[in-house]
């Protein structure tokens, strides 16, 4: 069953408080009476607070993306950061700080600044000269998504090679393999940086990734075209939440009286038990099994290495 309206559940709420003179509010949003004010306040403060309770059902999402890469040729310099005479620098000129470029007299490990007008700026010198040198950028940082809040451990796969990428990689661990010190192995690793979410090794083929996260919305908006939360606060009166109204009633209560320096020892075990409520009911109990551990029958994932295999 759908949940109510932000407007229905206040209304249902503070009917039976008595703190609106007036009787039940025809609006939240816009509402200037300063009891209904503080209610809203109160419930978007709170509402954000326990989105971070933990994860939510409601607020897990997948995203999917592509590992953009492009090969062209261009004239490297031997102690310039310049590549002149490009053949091409399409998909390199937005967002030039996501790629990292290979190829002939190009250092270990080296983004490119910025792309266009027949050149290519690297982050570091070249150590090497040649003309028409094939060179491969290959995007490696990409910025998460808008409602990102925090990663989904044991979620991220290359979906292209049917593999669980590896990671989260330490900076430890980032730093020594992007030092060229060792091969990687063909699967994926990655680890987060700088706000971005970082591959490694550089790909040179277009692949698909993929991982859960938590978004940090949790408001629906009305008639929404995606069951999946797409509000951090409620804006109109007509948004639902991803929470159940007896929660979100108890938990006005609660911050309410609160606020105004009543005994809440009541409102509080009202909350804390509509809150156990949500969180049982929020995901079911796994499969318990009799063996310690689910066997691998001949080769598993879990078994596999990265290279030498048989040796």
């Amino acid at each position: 069953m759908a949940n109510g309206t932000i407007l229905s559940i206040v209304q249902n709420t503070l009917q039976g408080m008595g703190v609106v003179g007036y009787g039940q509010p025809a609006t939240v949003i816009g509402n200037t009476n300063q009891d209904i004010v503080q209610v809203l306040a109160l419930v978007n403060a709170e509402g954000d607070a326990l989105a971070h309770e933990r994860d939510w059902q409601a607020q897990a999402t997948q995203y999917i993306f592509s590992t953009p890469f492009y090969t062209y040729t261009g004239t490297v310099t031997s102690g310039s950061t310049t590549i002149s005479a490009m053949s091409s620098t399409t998909g390199l000129t937005a967002n030039p700080g996501y790629f990292q470029v290979t190829g002939a007299g190009i250092p270990q490990d080296c983004f490119i600044t910025a792309a266009g007008g027949g050149t290519v700026t690297l982050a570091q010198a070249a150590t090497a000269s040649g003309t028409a040198v094939s060179l491969t950028f290959s995007q490696i940082l990409f910025p998460p998504p808008a409602d990102f809040d925090r990663q989904i451990d044991r979620t991220h796969w290359d979906k292209s090679k049917h593999w669980e990428m590896l990671g989260p990689s330490t900076p430890q661990q980032r730093e020594w393999l992007r030092s060229g010190y060792i091969s990687t192995g063909p699967r994926v690793r990655y680890s987060y940086m700088g706000g971005y979410f970082m591959i490694w090794p550089p790909l040179g083929t277009n692949e698909s990734l993929s991982f859960e996260y938590v978004s940090k919305f949790w408001v629906l908006a009305t008639a929404p075209t995606t069951l999946a939360p797409t509000k951090q606060a409620f804006s109109v009166d007509t948004d639902t939440c991803i929470f159940p109204d007896a929660l979100v009633r108890a938990l006005i209560k609660l911050k309410y009286f609160e606020v105004k320096g009543f005994d809440t020892t009541a409102y509080y075990r009202d909350y804390t038990t509509q809150l156990d409520l949500a969180k049982a009911n929020d995901s079911g109990s796994p499969t318990l099994a009799m063996n310690p551990r689910p066997a691998s029958i001949l080769i598993g994932w879990d078994n596999i290495p990265d290279s030498q295999y048989g040796q």
